[in-house]
């Protein structure tokens, strides 16, 4: 305790509390731009996916299998892994004993290769009972092109496990290269590898299993690095550690919370491969534009944030707690607000300049772009929840993010059911904005009951600043709505990168340069406070 304590003072000096400030906005920029470079090449590989399978039934058969391992990973990995190992290894940092942080870590990464190598070797033997449950085309091709990517499973867990590590130490630039390495793997293979396999799905899905075990071989090295040895141990000795014990009782709410979450994919899923060829394909198109806006900062301020949450409520600094929550949401509603705004006016030329192209012909546009219309207004509940959840983990709360993902799961799945008859794809996606919507109420519910959180404190500024952000988007975008048609009768004839790009270009200047002049005007905070950044940045170099 006493080492805690004095942790707690250092920490709580005003210059410790300016530099770590600092270091968030650092930090964060730094992840923002691998996490843009890696959203890019994450579209780019849907492009090339959209080229060599389109929304064809061998599209859908890739999409369901690539789902499958990635629905464990969320349950075994990036989910539960990150939001109980983090606070518990922070805590083994705070005592300061090398050797008992050590031997949890040695623990758990004997823990998880056990768990995990058991799940892969279930998953692929009963690869043909999973895939039974969408109803596919492609039947076959299915279950073997889930054979092959299941062990990506167990590569991405042990992923996770050292971004966990190197995150609670503040290091952040190896976990955002992992996944631009995961991206480029599977584009090279696609291209290469194709004339030599039966079909295209089969090279990326080569691709996918080899960018799983990069992601992992590239972050061990810098875990070494730091000094945080680890080695197998005896799976009694193992399960007895009390950090996993701490870790497992933490993640036993979370594991039924990412379950639902994990059901609700598989229903939805399920549900879109009953609708009609090439709508599990649409949904995936659109969700993964959805993910470029969404993962470039949501998760990038979601990952820095919760190690530093944890530090504030460990040391019980709640006012610079609730102060960093507060920032976080008006960053997030600052830039998905007027994304979603554009992305709807413009969502066509969008997905006709990214994806269509040989196999994506007009019905895969039609498809794509009724999925992407429903599921861009719930970004902003979407990132929204990617912020707030890591309050709770900070606090080493794990139930309430999971009785809030049982309620959205509810949601969702009743919408879905009743929506997709009628509307298909787009049924499914609205589904998923107004669970997506429900969760972000219940969480900000649960918030308040701490009594340590000023809920009113928090909710109050961010909601003004959210209805701000509305109101000049929505301003922002009204010229748009004429000049989009003189545009396009203007540029249409050419080719496709110049008859939808040339429009989205010059529309998204405007655009821009509307919203930054009314930001100005209004003397937005948010956008005064970049500006200085920037300024004092040119005033180091």
């Amino acid at each position: 305790m006493e080492k805690q304590d004095a942790v707690a003072q250092s920490i709580n000096t005003p210059q410790t509390v300016t530099q770590t400030a600092k270091t968030l906005v650092r930090h964060g920029t730094v992840l923002s731009l691998l996490t843009l470079i890696s959203r890019v090449l994450g579209l780019l590989r849907e492009m090339v996916k959209a080229r060599f399978l389109g929304t064809t039934a061998l599209s859908d058969a890739f999409s369901v299998a690539f789902l499958l391992p990635n629905l464990f990973r969320r349950l075994f990995a990036e989910g539960s892994i990150s939001v109980a190992f983090i606070p518990t290894f922070k805590e083994h940092l705070l005592e300061a004993n090398k050797e008992k942080t050590r031997e949890f870590l040695s623990s758990m990464f004997t823990f998880l290769t056990f768990f995990v190598t058991l799940a892969v070797c279930a998953g692929i033997l009963a690869a043909p009972l999973l895939v039974r449950i969408f109803g596919i085309e492609e039947f076959d091709e299915t279950v073997f092109l889930t054979r092959i990517m299941f062990p990506f499973l167990g590569f991405i867990s042990l992923a996770a496990l050292f971004q966990g590590v190197l995150n609670s130490l503040h290091i952040f630039t190896p976990s955002g290269l992992a996944p631009i390495l995961l991206n480029i793997v599977t584009i090279i293979a696609a291209y290469v590898l194709s004339p030599y396999t039966a079909n295209p799905a089969r090279a990326m899905a080569i691709g996918i299993l080899v960018g799983g075990f990069l992601e992992a071989a590239i972050q061990l090295p810098f875990v070494l690095k730091k000094g945080q040895t680890f080695f197998i141990t005896g799976l009694k000795r193992a399960f007895s550690n009390p950090g996993v014990k701490k870790v497992l009782l933490l993640i036993a709410p979370t594991i039924i919370g990412m379950a639902a979450y994990q059901i609700n994919d598989l229903v939805s899923t399920a549900l879109a491969g009953r609708a009609g060829e090439g709508v599990v394909s649409s949904l995936q198109y659109s969700l993964r534009l959805q993910e470029l806006f969404l993962g470039v900062f949501a998760v990038s301020i979601g990952t820095v944030l919760l190690p530093n949450l944890t530090e504030y409520a460990k040391t019980s600094q709640w006012d610079i707690y609730n102060k960093r929550l507060v920032s976080s949401i008006n960053i997030i509603a600052l830039i998905t607000i007027p994304v979603t705004f554009f992305s709807l006016m413009e969502g066509q030329n969008l997905i006709r300049l990214l994806f269509q192209s040989h196999s994506f012909d007009e019905t895969s546009v039609t498809l794509t772009l009724a999925a992407f219309t429903f599921h861009m207004p719930g970004l902003l509940f979407i990132a929204l929840n990617r912020i707030i959840a890591p309050a709770f983990y900070a606090q080493s709360d794990t139930k309430s993010p999971t009785i809030a993902g049982i309620i959205s799961f509810a949601v969702n799945i009743t919408l879905a059911a009743v929506l997709v008859g009628p509307y298909r794809g787009a049924g499914i996606a609205f589904a998923l904005t107004i669970a997506s919507a429900i969760n972000t109420i219940a969480l900000l519910v649960m918030l308040g009951k701490n009594p340590n959180i000023d809920l009113k404190a928090v909710i109050t500024p961010s909601l003004l600043y959210i209805i701000k952000m509305v109101i000049l988007s929505a301003l922002a975008i009204v010229p748009l709505y004429f000049i989009s048609p003189v545009l396009r009768e203007v540029f249409t004839g050419h080719s496709r990168i110049i008859t939808h790009g040339a429009p989205l270009i010059i529309n998204a200047f405007i655009y821009f340069i509307l919203g930054i002049t009314m930001l100005a005007i209004v003397k937005d905070k948010n956008l005064l406070g970049l500006l200085d950044m920037i300024k004092k940045k040119k005033e180091v170099q």
